[in-house]
């Protein structure tokens, strides 16, 4: 396993819409893509990450919510703050497609590995049908709501090119894109 470099806004490869995976392409090369861009993914930390993100156009994306797991003992932070640990829940999602996206929208404050420590609000569909195939090539359809289908929407995105600063007003990005630009400089 490896840590990967995560491309950053504005690098042209980010735009780049994903090829599919192949059935002779499920293999060992796969696997180990799957485990780097996990590993990429914690050590960033985030919640979610496509190949893209990592130089790969393929459609592939993990995701792990690492939502906290309120049946463990709460454990105390540096801050002297208790909080629950991270239960670690990784989803591999390989061709994945939406059917069916609800009509009714969740606004979340979404972040991207990609544009790093910029926050927007963006109204996706709340919940979502989603159908994709595992690390073995087998096809799964699942329904999906709250964080979950909002991340789901959000990486599935980078397979198509489209970061989510994308889906803010012109102002509104050209704001967030000129105050990373700003952090950048600042570093």
């Amino acid at each position: 396993m490896a840590i990967r470099e995560i491309l950053e806004v504005p690098d042209p490869r980010l735009k780049t819409v994903s090829e599919p995976v192949e059935p002779h392409e499920f293999d060992d090369d796969l696997r180990s893509l799957v485990e780097d861009m996990f590993e990429t993914m914690y050590a960033a930390p985030g919640i979610g990450l496509a190949a893209i993100q990592v130089g790969v156009p393929k459609r592939v994306l993990v995701i792990d919510l690492q939502e906290p797991d309120e049946d463990a003992e709460p454990v105390e932070g540096e801050d002297g703050v208790e909080r629950y640990p991270a239960k670690n829940d990784p989803r591999t999602f390989i061709n994945p497609v939406i059917l069916d996206p609800a009509e009714e929208l969740s606004t979340y404050n979404e972040g991207c590995l990609s544009v790093p420590e910029i926050y927007a609000d963006v109204d996706r569909p709340a919940t979502c049908t989603v159908h994709y195939q595992d690390l073995d090539g087998n096809e799964h359809t699942e329904q999906l709501e709250g964080l979950l289908a909002t991340c789901i929407q959000h990486e599935m995105d980078h397979l198509e090119g489209i970061l989510f600063i994308d889906h803010l007003s012109r102002l509104k990005r050209q704001m967030a894109l000129k105050k990373l630009k700003k952090l950048r400089q600042a570093a």
